[in-house]
């Protein structure tokens, strides 16, 4: 028997709520780690690389284990992948505050909490949301996509609040346990039901293995203008958002209102989420992707400026410029994996072209780390961050 169309309604919108919810913490945990930067060089005297390299290989993990997300909800389901992840950023995150070596810390806050964050992220989001969404795909993603921003508008000055009152070591333990007391209610949600959609690759009309297979894929030259498009964006995005915290604090700003501008960036990307899905549906993906790179570029030039006569005026164009696009393409590029390989194979599909953002922006954060610790300051980081991207 067929579900009323309110009820088959209800559940859509409460799929894109919980994509975003798990969105919130899955970034906003992971990319807490900004706050930490300055604390652990303080405490153990790494260089900057070294420290940002953690950033870097949260990144690369979560974008080598995306696949495997993508896969792993295609054969087990949403309670198990969305569950794993959970537990595996919670138990890294604690672990982290436990840490007296670098590779404890590599393996805590990169390894641990990147794997877990492939597993709650948008891999695991686009394909349940494909289930339930057709017509407003775009907007659907772009709303689950939202949750980065927010996660880290409200993470982040939480965390840097706790680190100045408590410290570094109890900041990390508390934001581990916090996000382990969230495991009980998600194994008690109806992810049978939730994992049924109308469009699932068990409803009426399709067969178990609809849609091209990830080899088939591979060989159209839609998949590389996806990977290209992603995994420079990241790559420039991710020389500059590790460091932008660390930048501010040296630059003379105090640690919380450094922190407090990252999260109004997170803020805006939130906006800027939901305002490219809405555009996506009236200007065209092509449009709406020019509009977002010009934005980025303009945020990365006033960044440019801001280190060499800081001002707040023009740290607030960085913001909003920069935040109000950050971000931006990975709904256009999320709905256009979707729309070009849909079926039963779209997570997998769309966990591979995760797996290479992951690894511009890895690559960025590394890059960036040792871009500083040659140049002793950040200008050529923000130099380099405008070159990957196209002209608008």
């Amino acid at each position: 028997m067929t579900a009323p169309r309110s009820e088959l309604t209800g559940t859509a919108v409460a799929v894109v709520a919980l994509a975003f919810a798990f969105n919130f913490v899955a970034r906003g945990v992971a990319d807490a780690f900004a706050a930490f930067v300055l604390p652990l060089e303080d405490a153990f005297g790494w260089p900057r690389r070294a420290v940002t390299g953690v950033f870097a290989a949260y990144m690369l993990v979560s974008g080598l284990a995306a696949p495997f997300a993508g896969l792993a909800f295609d054969r087990l389901g949403p309670r198990t992948v969305y569950g794993g992840g959970i537990a595996l950023v919670a138990a890294g995150s604690w672990l982290s505050s436990r840490i007296d070596t670098l590779w404890q810390l590599y393996l805590s806050a990169g390894v641990m909490v990147g794997a877990g964050v492939a597993l709650l992220g948008m891999t695991t989001a686009t394909a349940l949301i494909a289930r339930w969404h057709r017509r407003h795909l775009s907007t659907a993603i772009a709303i689950a996509y939202a949750g980065l921003g927010s996660g880290i508008l409200v993470a982040l000055p939480v965390i840097q609040a706790l680190i100045e009152r408590h410290g570094w070591r109890e900041a990390w333990a508390m934001l581990g346990l916090a996000t382990l007391a969230l495991l009980p209610g998600c194994l008690l949600l109806p992810w049978r039901r939730i994992a049924s959609g109308p469009f699932g690759s068990g409803a009426r009309g399709t067969t178990a293995a609809s849609g091209p297979t990830l080899r088939e894929a591979v060989r159209t030259p839609a998949y590389w203008r996806l990977v290209q498009a992603i995994s420079l964006t990241a790559f420039s995005s991710f020389l500059v958002t590790p460091q932008t915290v660390a930048f501010r604090v040296e630059a003379g700003l105090a640690p919380l209102a450094a922190a407090g501008a990252y999260g109004t960036a997170g803020l805006l990307s939130t906006l800027g989420v939901v305002a490219t899905g809405w555009l996506c549906g009236r200007l065209g993906y092509g449009r709406t992707a020019r509009l977002t790179f010009a934005s980025t570029v303009i945020g990365l030039l006033a960044l440019v400026a801001a280190s060499v006569q800081l001002s707040f005026a023009v740290l607030g164009l960085y913001v909003l410029c920069f935040g109000i696009a950050q971000g931006a393409r990975g709904p256009i590029v999320s709905t256009l994996t979707s729309r070009h390989f849909a079926g039963s194979h779209v997570g997998t599909i769309y966990g591979t072209v995760f797996c290479c953002m992951a690894i511009g922006g890895a690559a960025g954060a590394w890059v960036g780390g040792a871009l500083h610790d040659l140049t002793g300051g950040h200008r050529a980081i923000f130099l380099l961050s405008i070159a990957p991207l196209p002209p608008a």
